[in-house]
């Protein structure tokens, strides 16, 4: 399988402006902030990095870490942009800042799958805070949103309303996405497209717990079934690097061996400003009709 990278260029609102020495800064609408990086081992273009905050990590492996500000930054956030969506950024203790910039090509590239299809239904799992939900229902999506988190579904329905877009088709669900996809698959229900971010490891409202390497082929066996022929896509990101493209690129290849279409693999990426340098940030695998 030839693994394929997948950039995402700056906009107006987002730019990694550089990146080196296992951190990278980067500009969130008028702020800027330095956070950790592993996989930029390379020098930055500049060491003169002036930054409104900056994330340092605990010293555990399990992650940690607290903001340190040199400027005041609004703790309850503050507007960007993408598109047709406007949202929420803020300084998460998760050391993120709301949202995935990484993903904007591939909103872009899946709205794209459906254009000819005005009633498509998508369903997108792990959802966070609905960027990416508002992104592909302003793409002309009908979309299920489910989250096993009720801050974050009450972030993602408070984006809708800063995006105008209350009125839009979304179901918001609050719900463990493996249980969810289960009873789906009971209901016989179908979908034209997923996508799913699934993290490494989390809990479930009711306790249940989620472990990527475990639980993963369970859910891709489950989304198969609520896809079918005249389904469009099938987008999985992962953020665990102790993965790899070619796994995750292969066990989408046999799930999805039944249907016409193909499955490609491969790298995330965030352009840099500075130099043009291509910061990987994510893996992916697709099966698309």
């Amino acid at each position: 399988m030839e693994l394929k990278t997948l950039i995402g260029e700056p906009w107006s609102d987002y730019g990694l402006l550089d990146s080196g020495d296992g951190r990278k800064l980067e500009r969130y609408g008028r702020f800027r902030f330095i956070r950790p990086e592993p996989q930029a081992m390379w020098k930055p273009a500049t060491t003169d990095w002036r930054a409104d905050g900056e994330f340092i990590p605990g010293s555990d492996e399990d992650g940690g870490g607290r903001w340190y500000y040199e400027k005041p930054v609004p703790a309850e956030g503050w507007p960007l942009h993408w598109r047709e969506v406007t949202f929420q950024s803020s300084c998460t203790p998760f050391r993120h800042l709301g949202f995935f910039p990484d993903m904007a090509p591939i909103w872009d590239d899946l709205r794209a799958t459906y254009a000819d299809k005005p009633d498509a239904e998508v369903m997108n799992l792990f959802g966070y805070t609905g960027v990416g939900t508002l992104a592909l229902s302003a793409g002309g999506a009908r979309m299920v949103h489910v989250d096993a988190s009720k801050k974050s579904v009450a972030q993602a329905r408070a984006n809708a309303a800063l995006s105008g877009m209350e009125e839009k088709p979304v179901r918001w669900i609050v719900e463990d996405a493996a249980k969810f996809v289960a009873r789906e698959v009971r209901r016989n229900r179908r979908y034209d497209g997923i996508l799913l971010d699934p993290p490494k490891y989390g809990r479930g409202p009711d306790g249940e717990v989620w472990r990527l390497e475990e639980d993963l082929p369970g859910l891709i066996a489950n989304c198969r079934a609520l896809l079918d022929a005249d389904s469009r896509f099938l987008f999985l990101t992962v953020y665990a690097v102790r993965m790899s493209a070619l796994a995750i690129g292969e066990l989408l290849r046999q799930a999805f061996a039944d249907l016409p279409g193909t499955v490609e693999a491969g790298e995330l990426a965030v352009r840099e400003e500075a130099r043009g340098i291509a910061l990987p940030t994510a893996i992916w695998a697709r099966w698309k009709r």
